[in-house]
């Protein structure tokens, strides 16, 4: 059994009919009309790319292997748990940044968070989940259970 990963996706916008309305408005700019007009805005990725990361799945003879892309962020900034056969991935970072000159002071702040969540197979091994943050990706280790594949003989007795 694999990893499992959930995700809805609703396009709210599809179901307005939008017309030209250059014959009304002549001056209003092509471009906004196109961003009211394009049945793929509640689609287009920029909005989920910074709310949900991408996030590779590979899985090896031995684990499960994680890659979620989150650059700019610090190790400090994730946390990672397992609950009731789910691995629950979230992050917040904050940072502010302030400029002054003699004629002007320029302030800027940024906030950005995410949170995923996936189904572990039965055959993970929470305990020894590992991972690890580095060049913008955390990459996290899913060890699965050792099973036995011989199994032992068993003389069944018959009455």
């Amino acid at each position: 059994m694999g990893l499992v990963v959930h995700s809805a996706n609703i396009s709210i916008m599809s179901l307005i009919n939008w017309r030209n309305r250059y014959d009304v408005m002549p001056g209003f700019p092509k471009w906004v009309d196109h961003f009211f007009r394009d049945d793929d805005f509640a689609n287009s990725n920029w909005p989920r790319e910074m709310a949900s990361p991408a996030v590779n799945v590979k899985e090896t003879d031995n684990m499960f292997e994680l890659e979620v892309a989150v650059p700019g962020m610090k190790r400090d900034d994730f946390i990672l748990e397992v609950k009731e056969g789910m691995l629950f991935i979230s992050a917040k970072c904050e940072s502010e940044k302030e400029e002054k000159e003699d004629d002007y002071t320029r302030k800027e702040f940024n906030f950005s968070s995410f949170k995923r969540s996936f189904w572990l197979p039965e055959n993970v091994v929470a305990e020894e989940i590992k991972a690890n943050y580095k060049e913008g990706i955390l990459l996290i280790e899913l060890p699965k259970a050792k099973i036995n594949k011989t199994e032992p003989s068993k003389f069944i007795q018959i009455e």
